[in-house]
């Protein structure tokens, strides 16, 4: 982060100082978590459901951080730091990150969506790195935190930003893209991802479309051209279409699915055309190298650059991450996260897995409201048509699962939880065994299981 003065951070949250002084530290860094800091930062205290980080200023400012911006001054009030009063310190955070933000005339590239947005963004990032120094989010930055000390990373060597940007709820996407001002904005798909909470398909897209409300004039729109909800849109912006149809002004053509060694393919702009191999697995990826090409293509990389840029792309960590044991058993480590649009890619990758017996380890899938049971039966009926050797379904919705997959002619074992499920599971996970994991992150944490699964001492 570039130094900011104590009057720059006052002037840009629209604060108060309330002990101004005439030697006044600058600060470099911005801390929002009293066990992690940084000496000399600025410390912004978070009020969370169960926690009010201005309990925590005086031990933030022992421990070294310069000052705090504060909705609630402390007590005692130390000489020795600054003290900036505002009347709600998330959007004080969201102000100061805005001003530091300007501060930059880079590329500014923002990414939503409700599958794969991280994988996008990371084979964005990859790409753009083969000729550019990028910013990038951060392992799971993307919300009303994160995306702020993001941009708070931005230092003069770097020449593009690539943001992602999360939401489950009305508002955020706009109440991010506020801060960020993209010159290219990116929508990865649209599917069930949380909506339990924006009620249907057409309110998932209305909130991930706020990310053109901050999209610069001039700007570029990038979207699935496979995608129907997203066919819908008629936007006042540049718009590529990155996919399969015809009517894609970003093509991909000559696919090729090699399981798990990756995929090759071609796409095809209006200036150039390009060969691709990707070395993960999926035929998804496709989406996000095709994206990847266009943007690169619009910041002016070579063809060179952009093929070995794709080519160098390694995946994401919990994210169909292949990890392989003795006995030729493979490990599909998708744990990150799950919605049935991510579960039956992983499924399909893992259906043409070449392992000769084929488990799938499958657990809850969250914020799916009342289509949760018909979601997770008919994931359990995908696994089934597919050719799943075996589905073992953990927790309570996952029930559901293991019933779809019964009733579609497949087997199935239901457990409660994780621990009642070990032993079965160990069972299975025989050699020459393909295992797909998979289950929401938060609710579930099945990299439990994978880390119970790469600690066995295998003797075939």
């Amino acid at each position: 982060m570039l130094p900011m003065t104590v009057k720059e951070i006052e002037a840009a949250v629209g604060g108060v100082w309330w002990n101004p002084t005439e030697n006044a530290p600058t600060v470099s860094a911005v801390c929002t978590d009293s066990r992690n800091l940084t000496p000399g930062c600025l410390f912004v205290p978070w009020k969370g459901e169960n926690f009010d980080g201005h309990d925590f200023i005086e031990k933030a400012l022992e421990s070294g951080a310069a000052g705090t911006l504060c909705a609630r001054l402390p007590a005692d009030i130390r000489p020795d730091k600054f003290y900036i009063k505002v009347d709600d310190t998330r959007l004080a955070l969201k102000a100061l990150a805005s001003a530091y933000r300007d501060r930059f005339s880079i590329p500014f590239i923002q990414i939503t969506g409700s599958v794969g947005k991280t994988t996008t963004k990371e084979m964005i990032a990859t790409v753009l790195s083969a000729g550019l120094n990028v910013l990038k989010t951060p392992e799971n930055f993307n919300n009303d935190i994160g995306t702020p000390l993001t941009l708070f990373q931005l230092a003069p060597e770097h020449q593009v930003a690539v943001i992602e940007t999360g939401m489950n709820h009305f508002g955020e996407i706009h109440y991010l893209g506020e801060m960020v001002r993209p010159d290219i904005a990116v929508i990865s798909n649209v599917g069930d991802a949380h909506i339990e909470f924006l009620g249907s398909r057409e309110g998932i897209l209305k909130a991930k479309s706020e990310i053109f409300d901050f999209l610069k004039p001039g700007g570029v729109a990038i979207l699935n051209g496979d995608d129907a909800l997203l066919d819908t849109l008629e936007l006042p912006f540049t718009t590529l279409r990155c996919g399969q149809s015809e009517h894609c002004g970003v093509r991909v053509t000559d696919l090729s699915d090699h399981g798990l060694d990756g995929i090759t393919c071609r796409v095809t702009t209006k200036k150039d055309t390009y060969d691709l191999t990707i070395h993960a697995p999926g035929q998804h990826l496709v989406y996000c190298a095709s994206m990847a090409v266009a943007i690169a293509e619009k910041l002016g990389l070579s063809h060179e650059q952009i093929v070995s840029g794709v080519a160098s792309f390694q995946g994401v960590g919990n994210r169909m991450e292949i990890v392989r044991l003795p006995g030729q058993r493979i490990i599909l480590n998708d744990c990150y996260n799950a919605n049935p649009q991510s579960v039956a890619a992983g499924l399909e990758v893992l259906a043409k897995s070449t392992g000769r017996y084929k488990l799938a380890i499958l657990g809850d899938m969250g914020e799916l409201g009342e289509h949760g049971e018909a979601a997770h039966y008919n994931t359990g009926a995908l696994a089934a048509m597919l050719g799943i050797d075996m589905v073992i379904a953990i927790g309570q919705k996952a029930e559901k699962i293991a019933e779809g997959a019964l009733a579609s002619g497949g087997s199935a074992i239901h457990f409660p939880d994780k621990a009642s499920a070990e032993e079965e599971v160990l069972r299975q996970f025989g050699p020459d065994t393909s295992i797909l994991v998979k289950a929401s992150h938060f609710s579930m944490h099945f990299e439990t299981i994978v880390n119970f699964l790469k600690e066995q001492d295998y003797q075939d």
